[in-house]
């Protein structure tokens, strides 16, 4: 098997991680390392899909570069093998830059996608956002332990994934929970409309071409808030939505 890898010094001793490129473009994959690597990224590369299965189920990655055209395994494959292992964040990357591709990458938990016509700081503006969301996930699940969230009389159980208003359970919908549960552990600091919508995506939600706005006035609904006098999610206009306690009020 042949790798090719491009390390760089970083002002931090860590950097920001380790990135698996696999992609049967070798010059592209010298690209990217020469270009991630001042940035403080260790950038490793494999040309095949049996060699990208290999290296990217065998050692630990920050994120993942994967294109959808390669030999002996395509893209769509590898990424099923990964996920059977891994929850790394992965940017597909791509020639074929198709809506129904781009579907498929999604649904089978693909967390980004990029057509080869990139500029490399939309590849370091997309890498970033792919692993900040899996930072913030990892925090939530942590948070999970927690399990039961108060806010006056609703009880949000982030580990049973139930949500009851005085003695009335909700059905909510998974969106709608996993919206509730975030402004509940942001305990009473507003969340941004961006900050929500990267931790449903982190999820695999069809939310991409959606406004969360929708989502949030069908959570409104559920809890019998009043748009125009809210007793629980407040919109504070050009900054995000707080979840407050009626009872404190």
């Amino acid at each position: 098997m042949q790798t090719t890898e491009t390390t760089a010094k970083s002002s931090s001793p860590a950097g920001p991680g380790r990135v698996l490129v696999i992609d049967d473009d070798k010059k592209l994959c010298r690209l990217i390392g020469t270009y991630l690597g001042p940035m403080g990224y260790q950038v490793s590369a494999v040309h095949t899909g049996p060699e990208g299965v290999a290296k990217a189920t065998g050692e630990t990655w920050h994120a993942i570069i994967l294109d959808l055209m390669l030999p002996g395994l395509d893209g769509f494959e590898v990424l099923k093998q990964i996920r059977k292992k891994s929850d790394v964040p992965v940017l597909m990357l791509t020639a074929r830059g198709d809506e129904a591709d781009r579907i498929v990458g999604l649904e089978i938990g693909a967390d980004d996608y990029l057509p080869k016509t990139f500029s490399t700081r939309e590849l370091l503006a997309r890498l970033r956002a792919v692993t900040r969301r899996a930072t913030t996930h990892h925090a939530a699940t942590q948070e999970d332990e927690e399990l039961e969230l108060i806010v006056g009389p609703l009880r949000v159980n982030t580990g049973a994934r139930t949500a009851v208003l005085g003695d009335q359970p909700l059905a909510l919908t998974p969106v709608e929970f996993d919206l509730l549960a975030s402004l509940a552990r942001a305990k009473g600091r507003v969340k941004s409309r961006e900050a929500l919508l990267d931790e449903i995506r982190d999820r695999n939600y069809d939310v991409f071409d959606r406004s969360i706005d929708v989502h949030i006035s069908g959570l409104r609904k559920k809890l019998g808030d009043d748009p125009k006098t809210p007793r629980f999610i407040r919109t504070l206009r050009s900054a995000g939505y707080l979840l407050i306690n009626p009872e404190a009020e």
